[in-house]
């Protein structure tokens, strides 16, 4: 009889087991100090390693992986998930025991790890001249590299139990806490907590003493060879690290801080806060992340068809297509947001947001933003009650339909502000937090039509357990009734997910089978969607011709989607010239796409070709303003005298005004 075949899950289990046994037999070894430090600290790096790699693996695992049907697959997961926290909880634990301790204040203690710190260079000494031969062998670091820290700035305790340093101190970390005071030990011996937004990782020396007499000894042994470093200095730029010494890794560390790392230091920037990872894909991946990207069609593998874009034959109209995941939301507000301190100006605040596996991004990033009343901007609000049409930059009622398969997809959300500094003149982006709403329960069904209360994260999607400022007292709570009122204090994003009408829908099952936008602006998107098919499916001689296409709509349309306030400029030209129409003519599908094509040259395209317009720049009031007067003369001179208004336009090349499918296209 064949054995049975063992699924992944079971695979892991038994990786677990095997875990299980190595830190037990590691802790009876420390326990009966069987065998040195170094070894067993070895042993637990190892146990580490394999730990973490193991967890990365079982978090990729699906029940699909499985070759046979497994009873409550999820259940069993989530034990094995439990053990090996419990397993790294247990091993990072053990890690900081293993670590040699920090300087000690007695001379007789001094004495001797000066003596065996020179040990310790005599070895290292011996076993790379023993050596020489093998250069591609790897040298771990030693514990203390990993645990050593540099004060950005001077930090005065206020409460007993805190520690003082001076910037450029070097600490030795001995416990790290989840709220961020971490207990740490300076040069002379003395302990106490210190604040980790006033900490930046430094190199592995234990005092500048030791560092300047390696240095004298070196000189009188290699000058020729510090000759010929200053040269390579001199040459390149840069400096060269002994291989007894990284006190160069230390000066450049403290010459090396950006923005961040000054602001937390001076108080500005609340625990929590991060560089915006957002804002970092859009600036620095183009448009791959950008709606102008998600709303081209998408070519087939074989590269001669779409795989997204059909037509209705006995319609004429874009076939619609269903997605694994097509939800409305309405972003209703959030709560007890930290605000940046003294020496910060912020110039907005928002949401980011787009849908996520934990991994990677799966959609375009859309951003909305808040609205806040300065006595009370801890209080985000979104689309707020204006007269007129509300502009799609505000509007928090948003749509998102994507077809990837993942069992852990949803939707990530990152509170951001973009800020100035008062002192420097410099602009930047942080995020403010992170929240996540996985679109799916543990049994694959879609989550309820209801509001949800998200708890803000800080750090960045990647990092765990990482709490704000407001949520992260001290101590932690004495009584149940303390941690319900933290839990109260938390900050929090306030989501719900709605129901849409039939017409709404059928609408969505036209887009692309990847976007996320408002609601407000579908329709526009459909009649862009269906001038692409008409374009691509219908006008060209052969579906093989990859010939140029005279289409100023398809060429520039996907610009509008980069350009909140051009697109609300067609929005409600669109909206004005389908007021005018009759039922008849609203039911004519080619009247209505000759109608849009007018529309949009003399609206959007007009303005996208105005030499008055100036270039759009986020988050800059003096711009935005001058762009809304160029935008709101243009629609007055369009309803008035039906074109749009000044003469003035820009130079242009006949190929934007033309659709390069291979240019373009996905």
């Amino acid at each position: 009889m064949p054995l049975k075949r063992r699924g992944p899950l079971q695979l892991v289990q038994r990786e677990v087991d095997e875990l299980k046994k190595q830190l037990d037999s590691l802790l009876e070894d420390v326990r009966r100090r069987a065998g040195t430090t170094d070894q067993a600290f070895q042993r637990c790096q190892e146990v580490q390693l394999s730990a973490e790699k193991t967890q990365r693996t079982l978090m990729k695992l699906t029940k699909a992986d499985e070759p046979a049907p497994v009873g409550n697959y999820e259940q069993r997961k989530q034990a094995e998930e439990t053990r090996l926290e419990d397993i790294l909880k247990r091993v990072n634990g053990l890690s900081l025991e293993l670590s040699p301790p920090g300087p000690s204040s007695a001379a007789g203690d001094e004495s001797k790890e000066d003596d065996e710190d020179e040990d310790e260079d005599e070895d290292e000494v011996e076993d790379k001249d023993s050596s020489d031969d093998d250069d591609e062998a790897a040298k771990p670091p030693s514990p203390p590299e990993l645990l050593l820290y540099t004060a950005l700035s001077d930090f005065t305790g206020e409460q007993e139990g805190d520690l003082s340093v001076q910037r450029g101190g070097v600490l030795r970390i001995i416990t790290k806490t989840a709220d961020g005071w971490w207990l740490a030990q300076d040069a002379n011996g003395n302990r106490g907590v210190v604040p980790k937004t006033y900490l930046k990782i430094g190199s592995g020396v234990d005092d500048e003493e030791e560092e300047d007499e390696e240095e004298e000894d070196e000189e009188e042994d290699n000058d020729d060879d510090e000759e010929e470093e200053e040269e390579d200095l001199s040459a390149d730029g840069e400096e060269q690290s002994s291989p007894h010494s990284n006190w160069s890794t230390v000066r450049r560390a403290l010459t090396e801080i950006d923005a961040t790392d000054v602001l937390s230091a001076m108080g500005a920037i609340p625990s929590g806060f991060r560089p915006s990872f957002l804002t970092k894909l859009l600036v620095e991946e183009g448009v791959t992340h950008r709606g102008s990207h998600y709303v081209q069609p998408k070519l087939s593998q074989s590269q001669l068809s779409f795989s997204d874009l059909f037509l209705d034959p006995d319609t004429g109209r874009v076939r619609a297509r269903q997605v694994r995941t097509c939800v409305c939301f309405s972003l209703e507000g959030c709560t007890r947001i930290p605000s940046p301190g003294v020496g910060v100006h912020v110039l907005s605040r928002h949401v980011r947001l787009c849908a996520f596996d934990g991994s990677q991004v799966l959609s375009n990033i859309h951003t909305v933003r808040a609205t806040y009343n300065p006595k009370n901007p801890k209080t985000w609000s979104f689309s707020p009650r204006t007269t007129g049409l509300l502009p799609a930059l505000l509007d928090g009622d948003c749509f998102l339909r994507c077809n990837s398969p993942s069992p852990d997809l949803g939707l990530l959300f990152e509170l951001g502000v973009t800020f100035i500094r008062n002192s420097t003149g410099e602009r930047g982006d942080l995020s403010c937090g992170w929240s996540f709403l996985k679109l799916s329960d543990d049994t694959g069904n879609p989550l309820p039509h209801r509001t949800f209360e998200l708890m803000v994260n800080g750090g960045t999607p990647f990092e765990k357990d990482v709490k704000m400022e407001a949520s992260a007292p001290r101590g932690p709570p004495a009584g149940v009734f303390q941690q319900i009122l933290q839990a109260h204090r938390r900050p929090k994003l306030i989501l719900k997910l709605k129901s849409c009408g039939s017409e709404t829908r059928t609408r969505l099952s036209l887009l692309p089978d990847a976007l996320l936008h408002c609601l407000s602006c579908v329709q526009l998107l459909v009649l862009h969607r269906q001038l692409q098919a008409d374009s691509l499916l219908l006008d060209r001689p052969t579906m093989q011709d990859a010939g140029l296409i005279s289409s100023p709509v398809l060429s520039t349309f996907p610009e509008l989607l980069d350009q909140p306030d051009l697109l609300d400029a067609l929005r409600s030209a669109w909206l004005d010239a389908e007021s005018n129409m009759s039922r008849a003519q609203k039911r004519d599908l080619s009247y209505v796409k000759q109608r849009f094509i007018a529309v949009y040259m003399a609206s959007a395209f007009a303005l996208l070709r105005s030499a008055s317009l100036p270039p759009p720049r986020w988050a800059d009031a003096p711009s935005e303003e001058r762009r809304a007067g160029v935008i709101y003369a243009a629609l007055d001179a369009l309803i008035q005298a039906g074109r749009p208004a000044g003469p003035e336009v820009l130079a242009f090349d006949v190929e934007e005004l033309t659709f390069d499918l291979l240019l373009v296209a996905r």
